[in-house]
């Protein structure tokens, strides 16, 4: 089985702020020496994050870096607002990307922002068509996974898809397993990632964090096949190591899901930098750099034997 194993710019975020010259060319000839075949890159705030600026050239220059050794594209951004989506869609086309990945900002009850979000993207999917971009919802923090759905069967158009992330779920106190189970038939990409459960006592709330690949309680390898016998033939690597985010508020634990056990393990201190970091502002940049850089190669490593043993056997662009 061959897969596009593409790789997320978040991957690298230390990088982008603190290594000397790294943008979104360095990073894409790193993804190339670790054997991605593509990249998705965040354009996530005003000045286009990763991309390092609006510039046209910057789109340019990179859309024909990337066509240079034939690595694919997605690109990343957040809110639903039609003028913003109309903006980064076309952007999406003319760097080359065959996805935008965007997940909801609206705010309010969860029947309101579900409305809100359906009522967005149901004026920008034509466009999305016509430039031939496929829109991914990510469950990103906020909806269930069938919430999720139910936005995307509301709209029912085939340029909008889901964005399937390993462990967002885990953030509406949802288990990853029947997040995947209500979406699987609309997933069109993932982000694939390890987390861990801190306790409050010991972050000063209950807290998803995020570890190198392989060092945390996530089932990676079993929803990795069952994507795989769904169909699905790109993945999307995101070492999130040094990232964290609380449980939302007013979130209740779901069916399945029970604090301490499976993928909602509780990792016990004492809390070693080379797995997890809670408080970034104690390390140094340069500290900073190092450790992503290792957290990354250990996460390549394990999760190309955990894709070998899924029956994967190469890796090309799609």
């Amino acid at each position: 089985m061959i897969i596009d194993h593409s790789i997320h710019s978040f991957s690298l975020w230390h990088h982008f702020v603190h290594a000397p010259n790294f943008g979104a060319i360095a990073y894409a000839d790193l993804a190339e020496a670790f054997g991605f075949t593509g990249i998705n890159l965040s354009l996530n705030n005003s000045n286009y994050r990763h991309l390092g600026g609006r510039e046209t050239w910057r789109m340019d220059q990179l859309r024909e870096r990337l066509a240079s050794s034939t690595m694919s594209l997605e690109v990343d951004t957040s809110g639903t607002e039609p003028a913003h989506m109309r903006e980064l869609l076309d952007v999406a086309h003319r760097m080359g990307a065959t996805a935008l990945r965007t997940y909801t900002r609206h705010s309010g009850s969860v029947a309101e922002m579900m409305q809100k979000t359906t009522d967005d993207l149901k004026q920008v999917v034509s466009q999305a068509d016509a430039v031939g971009v496929t829109i991914v919802l990510e469950n990103h923090e906020d909806f269930t996974g069938p919430e999720l759905a139910s936005i995307v069967e509301a709209i029912n158009h085939p340029r909008l898809k889901i964005l399937y992330d390993y462990g967002n779920s885990q953030m509406v106190l949802e288990d990853p397993e029947r997040a995947l189970d209500a979406v699987i038939r609309h997933v069109h990409s993932v982000h694939v990632k390890d987390h861990v459960m801190v306790r409050p006592e010991h972050a000063g709330q209950l807290t998803v964090a995020g570890v190198p690949m392989g060092e945390g309680f996530l089932p990676i390898e079993h929803l990795t096949q069952r994507l795989l016998d769904q169909g699905l033939r790109r993945l999307t690597f995101e070492n999130v190591w040094a990232y964290s985010a609380p449980i939302r508020a007013g979130r209740e634990a779901l069916e399945g899901v029970r604090l301490g056990e499976a993928a909602f393990r509780f990792l016990e201190p004492p809390f070693k930098p080379e797995r997890i970091i809670l408080d970034q502002s104690q390390h140094s940049g340069e500290a900073l750099v190092a450790l992503e850089r290792a957290a990354l190669e250990r996460g390549v490593t394990w999760f190309k034997a955990s894709l070998a043993r899924c029956g994967v056997t190469g890796y090309a662009a799609l």
